[in-house]
């Protein structure tokens, strides 16, 4: 099959591997159809992370189960399916919660390791009872992907900034899922949503989706309106050091910042006396995706969430070079690329 794999920082290329076997008694292959292009994945291509070369790329992807195991119970040969951005064991107290970050077995994201790359022709999906979910009919390809892992990332960023009713809200990183965040912000019940990235394309989407946007040179509007004390709420959707501080201060005492963004390897500098003084809550999160599914397939439905013009290229798997370096360069015309093998 081919796959798209990574062995240097920005040598990304498209190889013949040997296809995947089923992954146990309980494991399913499944056939992309389509996979995507998530911003974590350029901390390989930045070199911000170590690469055990090759590496195969990528953990979003939706397709069609070619294979199942006799313990399989939940879907079965020819079923359209999700895939879960992160596998746990499936059967253990943590993904009893449905959240495989809690996998006592530890958690494992495709496409970093030790699980292949969804950026491919086929896929090895272990606990498939767990991982996948059957795909409904009336959901579009590009909002089935961003469930695998942006559009699920933005909701529990937003859950988990304890947003209250009317409250404000800020985003800093008007990516995908920033962007995402914005919109499941407002629909979790944000009164007003600043989003703040210094693209302005980026900013117009963002306006467009019903927030007020600013460049970071203008985060001093958020103190203007809210009467000097800051947001209830902060999203951080980039994740580095000066997103981490400028959440931390925009934020309001006894308020809270969700990081969904990652960090690099390096320490942050954390402001633990400030934030103790002011008691912040800081919350980190890796989204617990199948715990989003039930909220959000239904909004998604049903109109209620709109995650339209988020995906703004595509490309064929041969394509995913270029598409890597169309993505890296972060403007305002490329925001997120699918690639159909």
């Amino acid at each position: 099959m081919r796959t798209v794999l990574i062995d240097a920082p920005g040598n990304v290329y498209v190889d013949t591997v040997p296809d995947p076997v089923l992954p146990g008694r309980d494991g399913a292959v499944v056939q992309i159809t389509t996979a995507a292009i998530c911003g974590s994945d350029l901390h390989f291509y930045e070199g911000d992370y170590p690469l055990a070369t090759p590496l195969a790329l990528g953990h979003e992807a939706i397709g069609t189960v070619v294979e199942v195991g006799p313990e399989v119970r939940t879907v079965k040969d020819g079923d359209p399916v999700l895939i879960s951005s992160v596998a746990g064991c499936g059967h253990c107290v943590g993904c009893d919660t449905k959240d495989p970050i809690t996998c006592v077995s530890g958690p494992q994201i495709f496409g970093s390791g030790v699980l292949g790359g969804a950026q491919a022709e086929l896929l090895a999906v272990p606990s498939a009872d767990f991982q996948l979910h059957r795909l409904p009919s009336d959901l579009s390809t590009e909002a089935a992907l961003l469930l695998t892992d942006n559009l699920a990332t933005g909701w529990a960023a937003a859950q988990r900034a304890d947003i209250p009713p009317g409250g404000t809200v800020v985003v800093f990183g008007l990516g995908a899922v920033g962007l995402c965040a914005v919109r499941c912000a407002i629909a979790q019940g944000a009164g007003q949503v600043f989003g703040v990235d210094p693209v302005e394309g980026r900013r117009e989407m963002a306006a467009r989706s019903g927030a007020t946007a600013i460049t970071p040179e203008q985060i001093g509007a958020v103190h203007e309106a809210t009467g000097g004390r800051g947001a209830a709420s902060v999203i951080d959707a980039v994740g580095n050091d000066t997103t981490m501080n400028a959440a931390l201060t925009t934020v309001r005492a006894g308020g809270t910042v969700s990081v969904v963004g990652v960090h690099d390897l390096n320490p942050f500098p954390f402001p633990a006396t400030l934030s103790l003084i002011r008691s912040i809550t800081l919350r980190m999160t890796t989204a617990p995706v199948q715990q989003t599914w039930p909220a959000l397939i239904p909004l998604l439905q049903s109109g209620r969430l709109d995650v339209d013009g988020i995906f703004t290229h595509a490309m064929s798997l041969d394509d995913a070079p270029k598409a890597y370096a169309a993505v890296a360069a972060r403007t305002a015309d490329c925001i997120k690329v699918t690639l159909t093998p």
